[in-house]
């Protein structure tokens, strides 16, 4: 079988959706190894994955967009980071090849430099995305603010508008730094962030519809394999299954993002309440301030066990974590702070799956009456949970990389050739 690469940016939003997919292509014999976080390699190691840090340099580079004013400037903060890791990641893929020799590769859209070096590399390479990534479609709002729909001329018109003052402003200010990321390279210049995402020959997107909007210009290339909710195995506490009122979940960045300020709100705003509050916060604010009686704060716990029994999550409108409740058929509410999780909220409201709450209106009885809405919205987190079903998974990934390394086992990557 084949032997395959995996690199990550250093995200555990990102590690985690692509675990189901690795393990998947474990189980059907090919020898795995994953680049990735520091702190993840013993946890990755032992799901039976081979592992190894990326360059520290990496993880050293943080993103702090979420103290951004707006979507633009938030996307720059985004865009400036993921340029300035690019230039570690490249030459981290690259040394990866040379020690593991792969047949093919799989990277993650947010490491730049390394997408620009597999490229370079010249074998069967796929890109995964573990959210909406800024594609440029029709049918569909531009990326960055969480317009809704809006169609007819009227939408065209907005969106194309839209569309150059938020993602063509960006692209005027670091295309130069992506260009020298890909003449680092020896690869020429790309017009567009949307054409250098696209010339992957597989870009693997970890949602579906109805939960995504439908599109009819992305390509043959792109495919959407539904939610990948994925958690390492942990010990369930005993709490978790004692009687009593369900549950509302109330999740934070794993990466810090200021969103504190979603677990006080929440405390405060469903004290006294019909419901248990569990809030996570796995970046490791120490304190939000007293607790009712009816609420507890966690690092962290398994998710999955909790939302069985949950009415409602509560998100700052990660991806991933948004996507794990939809699964699971429990309504959101979502307050983004920053990165794609205005995007996210929007989907969130467009599929009827729960409420989206700004976080400039964020307050504890804001968040309250939110939840109370979300809590009469089962019916539309169900019907997202049945498209994620629908859209193959981990299974669908796997078929389409395996097809994709058959299409290229007549070809050799430049490390094969050296």
């Amino acid at each position: 079988m084949s032997c395959i690469l995996a690199y990550t940016s250093p995200a555990m939003g990102h590690l985690f959706p692509l675990m189901p997919l690795l393990l998947e292509l474990r189980a059907r014999g090919h020898r795995v190894h994953v680049r990735t976080l520091a702190s993840q390699v013993e946890m990755v190691r032992a799901q039976g994955v081979e592992a190894e840090p990326i360059d520290p340099r990496i993880e050293a580079v943080g993103i702090a967009d979420y103290a951004a004013k707006g979507p633009v400037q938030a996307l720059s903060a985004f865009a400036e980071a993921v340029s300035a890791r690019g230039a570690f990641d490249a030459p981290d893929l690259l040394a990866a090849a040379d020690s593991v020799r792969p047949d093919g590769m799989i990277v993650d859209i947010n490491a730049w430099g390394a997408l620009c070096a597999a490229e370079a590399w010249g074998g069967a390479r796929a890109t995964f995305s573990p959210y909406t990534p800024s594609l440029r479609s029709r049918s569909a709002p531009p990326f960055g603010p969480g317009l809704l729909p809006l169609p007819g001329p009227l939408g065209t018109a907005r969106d194309a508008v839209v569309r150059q003052l938020t993602i063509g402003a960006v692209e005027r200010a670091f295309m130069p730094r992506l260009t020298q990321l890909r003449a680092g390279q020896g690869l020429g210049p790309v017009p567009t962030t949307d054409a250098f995402f696209r010339r992957t020959a597989l870009l693997l997107i970890m949602t579906a519809e109805p939960f995504e909007y439908p599109r009819t210009d992305w390509g043959g290339n792109v495919r959407l394999i539904g939610a990948l909710p994925w958690e390492p195995p942990a010990q369930t506490p005993e709490w978790v299954s004692d009687p009593g009122d369900p549950f509302v979940l109330v999740t934070t960045s794993s990466e810090y993002q200021a969103d504190e300020a979603l677990a006080r709100a929440a405390v405060k705003g469903l004290a006294g309440e019909p419901y248990r509050v569990v809030v996570t916060m796995p970046a490791g604010v120490a304190d939000i301030g007293p607790l009712p009686p009816n609420a507890r704060v966690e690092r962290f716990i398994p998710h999955a066990p909790v939302l069985a029994r949950s009415a409602v999550a509560v998100t700052h409108g990660g991806m991933g974590a948004t996507q794990k409740a939809l699964s699971a058929g429990v309504p959101c509410v979502v307050v983004p702070f920053g990165r794609d999780q205005l995007e996210v909220a929007a989907r969130v409201k467009n599929a009827g799956a729960g409420v989206r709450l700004p976080k400039g209106r964020l307050t504890p009885e804001g968040l309250r009456d939110a939840v109370g809405k979300a809590a009469t919205m089962g019916d539309g987190a169900r019907r997202v949970a049945e498209g994620y079903h629908a859209a193959g998974g981990a299974s669908a990934g796997a078929d389409e990389f395996e097809s994709l390394l058959g299409q290229r086992s007549h070809g050799q990557s430049r490390s094969q050739r050296s």
